[in-house]
């Protein structure tokens, strides 16, 4: 993971891009913001020539677990603070995708993103040549509002943070898998952020931060971050207070509750560790830890997953943070893996004829990413011995051990 691919999530994958003027949805109540011009983005840059019309839906691959999959979407508002974005408007909204085992159901699949969304997406990414909508049409495997099933208190919840510019859909070849396997995952939509979040009653909000991205970096940076912590804390008061904001809160286990990030979301986990007890467990994705954990340390477990570029040495937020960490720890790396690698996007892209020019195909990276990520809360939301994450395997050899 070098720092050409994790300043900030800002520059990732094959090459860089500039993004275009993008403009939104007015909304019934309230107008939402678009981005101005903005910098270079967090994901890899296809060229005209490596794109060309999909055939067909992208499908996501099968989660591995023994469960069936629902998934709901909340809308939070969080009334105690402003938006960090936008401060004329005087309430945090977050858009919130919920995974989870479910009871038998016959219902529809659950939407992958909506078309406005897909739309903003490939047209800041500037991926032409297909229809603007043909994210949206991905098949998930998840059924929408599913009820859902399990034991009161027993099962684990695991957070998941997008990487900079990318939508929490980004995340879903993950959150389904570890649904499949007996988790809660809520998928967290940072406002502003994204290229699109669709907003109820028709409001799409687009990427106001990306301008604040063109000034000091340093101060860009964390503020993200620290934002994000907020962002995670209120949804877990959402979801484990007093009045939960989802009908299968009682499932959750409020005592296992881990964390995992991409990118900037990736250095959103420690942080939010640092800042919020709850969070038992976290794993930083290929992402450079722009807030300094204290040098008090960090005694929860902490797993760090990089590109083939995230050997020791190559960014020194990984080597300072590493070594502030007390609790178990470890830092592996993907050979051939590049910065999308962790992400939906690495299979989808070869589905839709964006090829991100990284060795390790995207079947293989889902799989590689779904086993360690599983095993690490397993481990230690669980109390399941994984041999996985003691030693290097012969399955899959591409994952190096560097400490």
């Amino acid at each position: 993971m070098s720092k050409t691919i994790t300043r900030g999530a800002l520059a990732a994958g094959v090459a860089s891009f500039a993004l275009a003027m993008s403009t939104t949805a007015a909304g019934a109540a309230e107008p939402v913001p678009s981005a101005a011009s903005a910098p270079p983005a967090s994901t890899p840059a296809p060229s005209p020539s490596t794109t060309r019309p999909a055939a067909q839906a992208p499908v996501l691959p099968r989660p591995t677990g023994p469960h069936r999959v629902g998934m709901t979407t909340l809308h939070l508002v969080d009334g105690s603070r402003p938006d960090p974005w936008v401060p004329s408007v005087k309430k945090r909204e977050l858009m919130v995708s919920l995974w989870y085992p479910a009871k038998p159901s016959g219902g529809r699949r659950a939407p992958y993103m909506t078309a406005e969304e897909s739309t903003l997406l490939l047209k800041e990414m500037k991926i032409t040549g297909m229809p603007g909508d043909v994210l949206s049409r991905t098949r998930t495997n998840a059924i929408a509002d599913a009820a859902p099933t399990g034991r009161r208190n027993g099962l684990p919840l695991v957070v998941l943070s997008p990487g900079f510019t990318w939508p929490r859909s980004s995340l879903t070849v993950l959150a389904e898998d570890l649904a499949s396997r007996g988790y809660v995952v809520a998928g967290i939509g940072h406002t502003y952020e994204s290229f699109g979040t669709s907003l109820p009653d028709s409001r799409t909000a687009t990427c106001v931060a990306c301008r604040g991205a063109s000034g000091d970096p340093s101060a860009f940076d964390a503020k993200t971050v620290k934002g994000r912590q907020a962002d995670v804390s209120f949804v877990l008061d959402r979801l484990t207070g007093r009045h939960p904001a989802w009908k299968g809160s009682k499932l959750i286990d409020r005592s296992r509750i881990g964390m995992a990030g991409h990118s900037i979301g990736g250095a959103s986990t420690s942080w939010t560790m640092v800042n919020d007890s709850r969070v038992r467990a976290g794993i930083n994705m290929d992402g450079t830890f722009f807030v300094p954990i204290p040098k008090k340390g960090l005694s929860r477990p902490f797993l760090m997953l990089g590109s083939s570029d995230g050997r020791p040495g190559t960014d020194a937020t990984w080597d300072r943070d590493f070594k502030r960490m007390t609790g178990w720890k470890r830092w592996l790396t993907f050979k051939g893996a590049g910065h999308a690698s962790f992400t939906d996007y690495s299979r989808l892209s070869e589905q839709i004829g964006v090829d991100l020019g990284t060795p390790l195909k995207g079947a293989r990276a889902v799989e590689i990413t779904r086993e360690y990520v599983a095993a690490f809360f397993d481990r230690h939301l669980r109390g399941r011995p994984q041999s996985l994450l003691d030693r290097p395997s012969r399955r899959y050899p591409e994952v190096t051990f560097w400490r």
